[in-house]
């Protein structure tokens, strides 16, 4: 008898040291996105957060949307879209017979991109309600997936990644731009806020079936980096 009870005591403590990783990543996932599931989100706010002087990605988004090199008719990917700012941009870029799609975890951001394209006319943006573990994407749909100051908010970045690589034609290219993590160098903002350096993202992305193509640089970036990678 006691010795059962040792033995079941010690299949308890296999079950909850193998359950830590999913709390723990559970937890995570609440911090870092739950407000931006909530329908109590102000959009308007986060409109001046994202689309202000002063924003990285904001001041060199022409540079960035150039540097990618999308051609008329083609498709890309915006992942973690929030309020839209890229969307004009990538549509200028493809054109009336190219596709955009706009997709983030947030109802409310979703609506107002959807709304503000209405708006614009801008028939090639398509919008997409993604969850935390895939974009969402139909297999081989896009040529481009484009993650800006998003993918540290990836908590299953796992099973993201590999989202990506169903959704990317053969060749297709998934560009990173992403906060540079550099201990003793990067304001503390990025410290606390940021899961992985630079180099620990690439070797995520190269893990998960992409191979590195090489850095984009963007004159001006102090604390941001691009790359580029290519699907395997």
């Amino acid at each position: 008898m006691k010795r059962t009870i040792i033995q079941l005591s010690r299949i308890l403590l296999i079950l909850l040291f193998y359950s830590l990783p999913s709390y723990a990543q559970q937890a995570a996932d609440k911090e870092l996105n739950g407000r931006f599931e909530s329908k109590d989100l102000d959009v308007q706010v986060w409109v001046k957060r994202f689309e202000g002087e002063g924003r990285e990605v904001f001041d060199y988004r022409n540079e960035i949307v150039k540097a990618i090199g999308m051609q008329p008719g083609q498709a890309i990917a915006d992942v973690g879209a929030g309020t839209g700012l890229f969307e004009p941009l990538f549509a200028n870029k493809v054109g009336s017979k190219g596709t955009v799609y706009a997709v983030d975890i947030s109802p409310n951001f979703i609506q107002y991109i959807k709304t503000r394209a209405k708006e614009r006319g801008l028939t090639q943006v398509k919008t997409i309600l993604n969850s935390e573990r895939s974009a969402e994407l139909p297999a081989n749909s896009v040529d481009f997936i484009f993650v800006c100051d998003t993918y540290h908010h990836f908590v299953y970045y796992q099973d993201m990644l590999a989202s990506f690589h169903s959704a990317l034609r053969a060749g297709g290219q998934l560009i990173i731009v992403e906060f540079d993590k550099v201990p003793g160098k990067s304001p503390d903002f990025i410290m606390q806020h940021v899961r992985a350096t630079k180099q620990e993202v690439t070797a995520e992305i190269e893990a998960a079936g992409f191979k590195l193509s090489g850095d984009i640089p963007i004159a001006g970036f102090k604390q941001n980096f691009m790359r580029r990678f290519v699907r395997q």
